[in-house]
């Protein structure tokens, strides 16, 4: 006979700390306009700053969510995969967007998750200051640390707005990252399968 706490649904209440000054935000984008050469106090600008710092601030604060897994009671032990996750971060770089999709799967072990879940594991370290490289790990790393599966794979695929609208300038442009672990990574049909389901030729 299982234990109690294995065969019902467990919710852990997920938030990220932090916050934002929102006063010493719109004093900084004040300031900044005025480095830019433009005034900020024009009819036109001047409620550039307080738009800015809301902007700002919603992009950098994920919504909190409860993770909710359920007990594997079939045994279920094939890929559970979730694809074209929207992604929308900020580059930590040049604070420009970058954003495309997310596919995010992990090999079943004692727990399933709700599969909105994924969604929000996605966004939780999407909105910050972020290089693609890290998102992907902290992403395959939180889902391996709080839902103890055989494996996990994520696949970001991201256009850069500071490729995009700067510096080389190639719109359309897209970067590719992966994070596997466990039997995705270790045995070769399994990531091959991952990344098959994915749509990513590896």
């Amino acid at each position: 006979m299982q234990p109690a706490d294995d065969v019902e649904q467990r919710h852990l209440r997920v938030v990220r700390g932090g916050g934002v000054d929102l006063e010493a935000a719109r004093r900084a984008v004040t300031d900044l306009l005025t480095a830019l050469g433009r005034d900020a106090h024009s009819p036109h600008l001047a409620d550039t700053p307080k738009r800015v710092a809301h902007a700002y601030a919603e992009m950098l604060t994920p919504r909190e969510f409860d993770l909710t897994t359920f007990p594997n009671e079939e045994g279920y032990d094939e890929l559970v995969l979730a694809r074209d996750i929207p992604v929308q971060s900020l580059c930590e770089h040049h604070l420009l967007p970058f954003h495309g999709v997310a596919h995010v799967g992990y090999l079943p072990g004692d727990r399933i998750l709700g599969l909105s879940k994924l969604a929000r594991v996605v966004e939780l370290f999407a909105r910050d200051l972020q290089v693609q490289e890290r998102l992907t790990k902290q992403v395959a790393d939180w889902l391996q640390q709080h839902l103890a599966p055989k494996g996990v794979g994520v696949v970001i695929e991201a256009e850069h707005m500071c490729m995009s609208m700067r510096g080389v300038r190639v719109p359309g442009s897209r970067t590719v990252t992966s994070a596997l672990q466990g039997v995705l990574r270790e045995d070769a049909r399994s990531r091959q399968e991952f990344f098959a389901l994915s749509g990513v030729h590896a």
